[in-house]
């Protein structure tokens, strides 16, 4: 069978043929994911593999190293661009906001003018997710080394954000429970409890305003991730699509087609 499709892709038109390697690179992949049938993978691949040297295509190998590659590169950069000053509260895609539970609080607040009060306490919500980013890049960086031929297939057949999706499955509850207590500590650093609590106590004395109650923690912990992984999409995105964005020989080797 496998040489029967391996000399009609030699006969098939140029246009064709040339799409040949990227199909044949999945096809290892699946047939390397299945435990059965062993031979037959090892025939598969050793057939794909050597045609590729010789035409100086990809080998599945290096196929996989280059989605490692491109994982992790999205991953640092992603960090890196919310891991510093205004990496949050600069960013207007992933800035944390009032929570939607007091909303109407901060709006009655500014206008009576007390955007000071409100303005410090947004602030200092970024400024507690900006200071736990870091904690991150280390369960990133476990998830690319223990990535499987399984999890590879999934990418591939994928959309533009695979590579971040498989992250966000290995890592979001890793990185939650990483994440909160540095968010508590950092909170308790930069003052989000003294924020809320100021702002709050100002917002007693106006009228027709109930009293609200809300998980700080849970909820900067969570926008945190959010913006995080909407970050590392962008990377994700960038790396596929741009070219500048291939940074080592290998992403531009293997992303160049």
């Amino acid at each position: 069978m496998i040489e029967r499709y391996w000399s009609h892709a030699c006969r098939l038109p140029q246009a064709v043929n040339r799409r040949l390697p990227a199909m044949a690179a999945l096809l290892v992949i699946c047939l390397l994911s299945v435990p059965a049938q062993a031979g037959l993978r090892d025939k598969v691949k050793k057939a794909i593999d050597e045609r590729n040297q010789s035409s100086g295509e990809l080998d599945t190998k290096t196929i996989i190293a280059g989605l490692k590659e491109a994982l992790f590169v999205g991953a640092r950069n992603g960090v890196a661009s919310v891991a510093q000053v205004d990496g949050y509260f600069g960013n207007q895609l992933i800035k944390i906001a009032t929570p939607e539970k007091i909303k109407k609080i901060e709006k009655v607040m500014r206008k009576a003018g007390m955007n000071k009060e409100v303005d410090q306490f947004i602030v200092s919500m970024n400024r507690a997710a900006e200071k736990a980013a870091p904690q991150a890049l280390d369960f990133f960086t476990a998830a690319v080394r223990d990535m499987t031929i399984t999890d590879a297939v999934k990418i591939l057949r994928g959309n533009d954000t695979a590579a971040t999706d498989y992250l966000k499955l290995k890592t979001y509850d890793q990185i939650f429970g990483a994440f909160k207590p540095v968010i508590i500590g950092a909170m308790n650093d930069v003052g989000v409890t003294r924020s809320f609590k100021q702002m709050m106590d100002k917002a007693k004395n106006l009228p027709m305003l109930k009293k609200e109650t809300i998980d700080l923690d849970q909820y900067v912990t969570s926008k945190a991730l959010d913006g995080l992984f909407s970050m590392v999409a962008r990377e994700e995105q960038k790396i596929r699509k741009d070219p500048v964005a291939r940074v080592t020989d290998l992403l531009k080797k293997v992303f160049k087609q």
